[in-house]
């Protein structure tokens, strides 16, 4: 075990962990698609990217926000795991709104890292495009406080709206800053074949679209996605057995804190990014300044600004500042997002964790085509859960 890993978990004797399979669907809306097949797809790729068949998995963890109300299927681990082939062992399906495959991805690591199991596979996918747009916003703030917030007709957009208004307030963030988390995220994602929303965008085009919940227009918003994607796990000592580019995961934690906005005493911080960044870096030995690039989660561009200061790559109030000036950009001081993000890669919610992973690997095993950046041997990932509530944060590296 680690030395480092001690600091985070101080009475356990835990393995090293690698990622030796990774694979994921294109995002969008898929209307041939339903939600087994695109699981089944994934867990596929990587199954076959990591060497191995279905009979070798030890262990399945199925991350899933809302199956039951988007497709009507409950019981959805083993009826996923069996159709990948996977039979005779536990099938456990994750619900942690948009962090649900980061909670099943963390949940496999502590099964392998504990030593419980040698081979386990996290999978994460949502087909959210076969219910209206009004009733997809309805299941999705199904995840905020049903007793406060959605009582009263909010949204995400409308919370994720006072949660801008109030660092504009606070920080002087403005809408080009915004924006320009906008723009970014499109020019990455042209990049990236498999994207849900491969489009250009510009600040006045971003400035200038459609208002959905003042001050947050359309390009501000992540997109109504339909996909999935897969993670091998295995002990970083068998890693060899799986693949020559084996991922060392060097810190994963997750936490959690209130889900109303109103219980929070500042929301222009999340506190459970903050802790689960702090226990990351600790379990690593690193950093923010030593990490080379990351995926954050931009369900809002307003989430990607706070994830920068959360993480502590800036200063609270600079975020903004920060991307305007192009520092996130593929040739930036740190890249971010460099898939697109869940702003133009596409958001289906139960996918985005292990999507972001996926991400990660394809970068450190200079796998990444068009968006390959330069300094890739060490990245972050940042899984956020409704407004703050959960909170999924991992460090991988080049083993």
């Amino acid at each position: 075990m680690s030395k480092t890993w001690k600091r985070v978990y101080p009475n356990t004797s835990m393995r090293r962990v690698a990622v030796v399979g990774a694979g994921k669907t294109r995002f969008g809306a898929l209307a041939d698609r339903d939600l087994r097949s695109l699981a089944v797809e994934a867990a596929a790729k990587c199954l076959e990217n990591g060497h191995i068949p279905p009979s070798r998995v030890e262990a399945f963890y199925l991350g899933n926000f809302a199956g039951p109300s988007f497709v009507g299927q409950n019981h959805l681990a083993p009826y996923v795991a069996s159709a990948c082939g996977i039979a005779g062992v536990p099938a456990t399906r994750f619900e942690a709104a948009c962090a649900s495959s980061g909670s099943a991805f963390f949940h496999a690591f502590l099964g392998v890292a504990a030593g419980v199991y040698d081979v386990a596979l996290a999978v994460g996918v949502e087909k959210m495009t076969s219910q209206t747009t009004a009733r997809v916003a309805e299941i999705l703030a199904s995840a905020g406080d049903l007793g406060g917030e959605i009582k009263a007709g909010a949204t995400f957009p409308a919370l994720f709206a006072m949660i801008a208004r109030r660092h504009m307030h606070e920080y002087g963030t403005t809408r080009e800053h915004l924006a320009a988390v906008a723009v970014k995220n499109h020019a990455n994602g042209v990049r990236n074949p498999d994207a849900h929303m491969r489009k250009a965008i510009t600040i006045e085009q971003a400035l200038a679209a459609k208002p959905i919940a003042e001050p947050l227009t359309l390009y501000d918003c992540s997109l109504i996605s339909d996909g999935a994607a897969a993670v091998l796990l295995a002990p970083l000592e068998r890693a060899s057995e799986f693949t020559s580019a084996p991922v060392e995961i060097k810190g994963v934690a997750q936490t959690s804190d209130y889900v109303a906005l109103e219980e929070k005493e500042d929301i222009t911080t999340f506190r459970s990014v903050r802790m689960a960044a702090e226990k990351a870096y600790r379990m690593a030995g690193v950093s923010p300044s030593d990490i080379e690039f990351a995926e954050l989660h931009d369900c809002f561009t307003i989430a990607e600004i706070m994830a920068l200061e959360d993480l502590g790559f800036v200063k609270k109030g600079e975020g903004g500042p920060f991307s305007a000036a192009g520092c996130t950009a593929l040739d930036g001081r740190l890249p971010v997002n460099a898939s697109g993000g869940l702003k133009s890669k596409g958001h289906p919610v139960g996918a985005t964790g292990t999507a972001q992973i996926c991400d990660l690997v394809a970068q450190i095993r200079g796998e990444a085509g068009e968006r390959q950046l330069k300094r890739h041997s060490l990245g972050l990932a940042q899984n956020l859960g409704g407004s703050g509530a959960t909170s999924v944060v991992t460090i991988l590296s080049a083993a």
